[in-house]
């Protein structure tokens, strides 16, 4: 035989349900009417059941103990405390229960209208209320919509002041991005790549959280180098870019450390940290690795050291910096005047004897500074760095295109021996009176054929395009290879490529 099965409601009120031949019937015994009877009617039958019950209590025990709400509005019924009405309903309810007590209790023990109310009768809140009160006021949606008002709003204001010019000429661009994200916030597909590299990624990481908050400070920090190195931050915030660039870089460093020394030390089974660290390093590859990178770091700073410069400035654009010792064609050097802030790489015009020199533009804080405050001595890196240009003895015949102060790294090719036939072009603004005297014989000392000086100032703005290309073709050379501003670079390099001519330049500035 079956057991009947019971169920409470949060009311606390209980019922059961009785096994049945038909599972879809709804029938009613007699026993059942006359529980019915028993339970409910007995108080509804006296002679003036309303002034037993109040009419409000009557409708709250038909209707308002059915309601899903737990909680049941009180400010309708007019009961306090030592009503006689209320009172002598709470009698008779408590007689039924005590008759009833082989029987589940019909009435709720807790939570329903026949409970003593407090004095503090509750007040009702209206929809809005609870839509803007109720609800926590900083939900996932709500934050989400404060980070783009505040992202998009910065941007408009950087914009209006002039310091964001990108976005000012760029506004349709900058909406249609914001639309791009609503897209991609909706797109199933998209959704679906993210929640399964999610899943890949962190899903399955048994690890420690130390070793994983390593892991996530390495990872922001490589991700806000490379947002300080997009072209726009660089030029507009360029000591921005060096100071993140730099810390960020040693921060992410040390950091590397600590992730390859918790790593292996830490055991997934025991969840917990070895002692035995020393043993266990040797035989990892992680730390031959980290090992490798470390000396390759290390290296150029062994050879930091502060040297005697001397340092003339023929003109407020430019500086010339003698060092001594002699340096092969091809090379560049970084000097600094304090080496854990800041470093500057310069092409190096030698004869490859006794001393080399630098040709410092007047564009920044330190070249500026060059000019106007030369210095004694310099911080330099000993070990010298090949550049594009060092690539010119592997041809026979090669073009060199300079403009302005990119001289400096391609005149060395004309002061020591070369084993290609070069043949330098040059186009820059007072030569004179910007470069020095010094500059200007080392290239007049060469024939006019294998050496070609633009000077503005006397002959205007020359097309460098056309120019390059002209001067490759009488020359025969092989390769161009082009030391200029970015606009410059690109300029000479596509005509070049156009003519079928060979062409390299550097990527971002000479």
């Amino acid at each position: 035989m079956q057991s009947a099965v019971r169920f409470s409601s949060c009311r606390g009120v209980s019922f059961e349900i009785k096994p049945h031949a038909d599972p879809f019937a709804i029938t009613t015994s007699a026993e059942d009417e006359r529980r019915v009877s028993k339970r409910f009617w007995p108080l509804l039958n006296q002679t003036n059941s309303s002034e037993v019950f109040p009419t409000s209590v009557i409708n709250s025990i038909s209707g308002d103990c059915s309601s899903h709400f737990c909680d049941l509005d009180l400010d309708h019924l007019n009961v306090r405390d030592g009503n006689a009405e209320y009172d002598a309903a709470l009698e008779i309810l408590e007689a039924g229960n005590n008759k009833e007590k082989d029987h589940n209790p019909t009435f709720p023990s807790s939570g329903c209208i026949l409970e003593q109310p407090s004095k503090a009768v509750r007040k009702k809140k209206s929809r809005l209320s609870i839509i803007l009160l109720d609800q926590v006021l900083f939900t996932v949606y709500k934050q989400l919509f404060a980070v783009c008002l505040i992202l998009n709003s910065s941007l408009l204001v950087l914009a209006a002041m002039g310091h964001f010019p990108y976005a000012k000429n760029r506004a349709a661009l900058f909406s249609i991005v914001n639309i791009l994200v609503l897209t991609l916030c909706r797109s199933e597909a998209f959704l679906r790549i993210i929640f399964g590299l999610v899943v890949k990624i962190f899903g399955r990481e048994n690890t420690s959280p130390e070793i994983i908050g390593v892991a996530s400070a390495i990872f922001s920090l490589l991700c806000l180098s490379s947002l300080a190195a997009f072209p726009l931050v660089r030029h507009l915030h360029h000591n921005v870019f060096e100071r993140i660039h730099r810390f960020a870089g040693w921060t992410a460093f040390g950091l590397l450390w600590a992730f390859v020394i918790l790593t292996i030390s830490y055991d997934p089974k025991t969840r917990s940290y070895t002692n035995e660290l020393g043993s266990r390093l040797i035989k990892q590859q992680e730390f031959w690795f980290t090992a490798a990178i470390t000396v390759l770091i290390i290296i150029p700073w062994l050879t930091v050291r502060r040297v005697p410069v001397k340092v003339s400035a023929p003109s407020g654009h430019a500086s010339i910096i003698k060092f001594e010792g002699g340096v092969n064609a091809g090379m560049l050097g970084r000097i600094s005047p304090s080496p854990l802030s800041e470093w500057h790489a310069f092409g190096i015009i030698s004869d490859g004897k006794t001393e080399h020199m630098m040709l410092a533009g007047a564009v920044g804080d330190f070249t500026k500074s060059l000019v106007s405050k030369p210095p004694s001595h310099l911080w330099v890196r000993q070990v010298h760095f090949a550049g594009l240009p060092h690539l010119i003895n592997m041809y026979d015949r090669v073009l060199l295109f300079a403009t302005g102060s990119g001289i400096c790294v391609l005149l060395s090719f004309l002061l020591q021996p070369c084993r290609a036939s070069v043949c330098l072009v040059w186009v820059a603004k007072g030569i004179a009176q910007n470069f020095g005297k010094e500059i200007k014989q080392m290239v007049n000392g060469h024939p006019v054929d294998k050496v070609i000086v633009h000077d503005t100032a006397l002959f205007g703005r020359p097309n460098v395009s056309q120019m390059s290309v002209d001067a490759a073709k009488r020359w025969g050379a092989e390769v161009v290879i082009v030391t200029s501003n970015p606009e410059g670079s690109r300029d000479v390099v596509n005509a070049c490529k156009s003519a079928g001519i060979a062409a390299f330049g550097p990527i971002w500035d000479s």
